[in-house]
């Protein structure tokens, strides 16, 4: 199982975020973040949110730090990317 993580550059709610996800399927990336405690609330679409002071205890878990770049090639490779749908 290969999980991961992009840095935490993404702001919302005062705070950075990073993008957790997955390159195989959403069951590994759900076992994962719930592994950690995540709550599903945080998954949006194709990925969960992860907020910047539980990066270090996602990568200590496992997951594997990559650009933000990355994550969205690796979720296209996969098949798993879920763009927004623009609202109207």
């Amino acid at each position: 199982m290969t999980i991961y993580i992009d840095p935490p550059v993404w702001p919302g709610h005062g705070r950075l975020w990073s993008h957790l996800v997955s390159d195989v399927s959403y069951e590994e990336l759900h076992t994962f973040a719930g592994e950690l405690g995540v709550p599903q609330r945080a998954f949006e679409r194709d990925h969960y949110d992860i907020p910047s002071h539980r990066y270090g205890d996602v990568v200590a878990a496992g997951a594997v730090e990559v650009s933000s770049r990355e994550v969205v090639r690796l979720l296209h490779g996969a098949g798993l990317r879920r763009r927004k749908v623009a609202e109207r």
